[in-house]
């Protein structure tokens, strides 16, 4: 064994190990200079648009955190949930409308989601062979993919040998324990099983199954221990990059579909995270499709606007019994500066902490036996805007009141966003909700087919589907699709659900078949995710009695 294949053997055996720490950086000069004086820090190969995901000891972390931010382009990875599992119900399939006689034929659909029960029949061809062209896996240790560090790959090949054995899990053991990633890979291109078919039954698929987010990312984000379907950002921007590698490999075009979301960021596009989905989506022969989330009913939004500096604004939360532990971020635009205060159900004070960047100030209330933890971060990379995160550790039962106060007000609009249903408690509220700016981030990013979900029977829209804009004040979402009683197949039989995500895969088909019919059948051949966009905004019905674009419909609802 040469040296160089010694130093990769050690680099990915640092990448795997349960005390690996990852974070996203975006390549410079200045990288470069870092990595050769860092060897605590390792890079995995350059992802499309000039990014690394970066790999440190968690020890190490806080240093490389501190170092990152003051000299590199660079961040931590964010943690998202699912999209798509509300309102599960095992009952009488919705039928889907088969938008043409073009199926798909010739694309590929990505799902970086919760893997896939590959044996279920809508995923067989008549001869019983596989649609999937692979299986990326990150979730089992193995013979990774080509280029990548973590998990293994699965080919065409042996799914097909796994469906022809009578034991196929021995042979490709990778099942979707969640059902989330199956059924949404059913709804737009499962192949004909009794009265069900996918919206692109032609298209053929490539799975991404992602590993559940570390205990670093756990801990940061308070994300309740209970909450088993939580994914890194780093893990899916690899996904996606996989998805796109294997379609360049194949010559073939590729409609992504990102089921997940989250509260965690500045809803503005512009994390790396979500710089890097833009560039991704400006590829020729890629589409990409996002939900917007389903948190319109949440309460976990509150918008608030300062006329003046040294005006104040009280803002309530209410806290259930056995809240655990909250996580609050806000944001506002420069060149405002804000300062917080909190205080506690019985009434005691954290008073006002001086905005200063890098504060991380921690107080304990002492009669209620919880903590407080307040961190100011500006300018932030990208946007150069204030982030604001308080949590409350162990918060108890009643109403916390945070101030906001405006030491430099221009502006003065400001945002605070609990985390997304599933990432806090479900009796935490704002007293004072705000359903404007719900979209959920990567739902807010530029470029992507962002989409929320209305019930096709009565052209109602989905109560709980986000609304928008972004806070750049990107129209989003960018249309609705059926999303109310979504028929699909779970690994456990038929179902149907209530959901962005639904909504999602549903466009995800009719975007498969919009690329066939540009890039298969050569009318566009430089189609990407802005010309499908544009065709689906075009074609969306729009109902006589309401005024489009707006911040819950978008530009109408899919047709197809």
């Amino acid at each position: 064994m040469d040296n160089s294949t010694s130093l990769a053997n050690a680099a990915n055996e640092q990448i795997n190990s349960p005390n690996t720490i990852d974070f996203i950086v975006k390549n410079s000069e200045a990288l470069s200079d870092y990595i050769k004086k860092s060897p605590y820090v390792y890079l995995s190969p350059e992802l499309n648009g000039n990014f690394f995901i970066g790999y440190t000891d968690k020890n190490r972390m806080d240093r490389v955190d501190r170092e990152l931010s003051r000299s590199l382009i660079g961040s931590e990875s964010t943690v998202l949930g699912l999209l798509g599992i509300q309102d599960f119900d095992l009952s009488e399939i919705t039928e889907l409308k088969q938008p043409s006689n073009l199926q798909g034929q010739g694309v590929l659909i990505g799902f970086v989601d919760t893997g896939i029960d590959y044996t279920q029949n809508v995923f067989k061809y008549s001869d019983k062979t596989s649609k999937i062209v692979s299986i990326y896996d990150q979730t089992v240790s193995g013979d990774a993919p080509y280029g990548f560090n973590i998990g293994t790959e699965y080919s065409h090949q042996m799914i097909d040998e796994a469906l022809r054995s009578d034991d196929p899990f021995a042979i490709v053991p990778s099942n979707d324990e969640v059902g989330h990633g199956t059924f949404l890979a059913s709804v737009a291109t499962g192949c004909p099983e009794g009265d069900f078919c996918g919206v692109a039954p032609q298209a053929e698929l490539i799975v991404v199954k992602l590993r559940r987010a570390g205990d670093y990312y756990l801990k940061k984000y308070l994300v309740p221990p209970e909450e088993e379907n939580v994914y890194e950002s780093s893990d899916i921007m690899l996904g996606i990059e996989y998805v796109i590698k294997k379609a360049r490999e194949l010559g073939r075009a590729a409609v992504i579909c990102l089921g997940v979301g989250t509260n965690f960021g500045g809803h503005d596009g512009y994390s790396l995270f979500e710089q890097y989905l833009t560039q991704a989506s400006r590829l020729t022969g890629i589409c990409i499709c996002v939900a917007a989330g389903n948190e319109c009913m949440a309460d976990h939004h509150f918008f608030g606007v300062l006329p003046a500096s040294g005006n104040y604004q009280e803002v309530m939360l209410k806290a259930g019994e056995n809240a655990g532990d909250i996580y609050l971020c806000m944001w506002n635009n420069i060149p405002d500066i804000l300062s917080v205060s909190v205080k506690s159900p019985k009434g005691e004070l954290i008073d006002r902490i001086p905005p200063r960047t890098g504060t991380k100030y921690q107080a304990t209330i002492v009669m209620e036996n919880a903590t407080v933890i307040i961190e100011y971060d500006f300018p932030v990379y990208g946007s150069g805007r204030q982030n604001t995160v308080i949590k409350i550790l162990n918060a108890t039962r009643g109403i916390w009141m945070i101030s906001v106060q405006g030491d430099t007000i221009v502006n003065g609009k400001f945002h605070i966003w609990l985390p997304i249903t599933g990432f806090v408690s479900p009796n935490v509220a704002f007293i004072t909700p705000n359903k404007n700016y719900t979209v959920t981030i990567p739902g807010t990013c530029k470029n992507l087919i962002t989409c929320g979900a209305f019930n096709s029977q009565d052209n109602c829209l989905y109560e709980r589907s986000s609304w928008g804009p972004s806070r750049i004040n990107k129209i989003s979402p960018d249309l609705v699709a059926p999303g109310v009683n979504v028929g699909g197949i779970y690994p456990t039989g038929y179902g149907k659900v209530n959901s962005t995500g639904a909504a999602t895969a549903i466009t995800a088909g009719v975007a498969a078949i919009l690329m066939q019919w540009g890039i298969v059948l050569k009318n566009d051949t430089t189609m990407s995710t802005a010309q499908v966009r544009m065709h689906l905004i075009q074609r969306a019905t729009r109902l006589p009695e309401v005024d489009y674009p707006n911040n819950q419909w978008g530009y109408g609802m899919l047709s197809f």
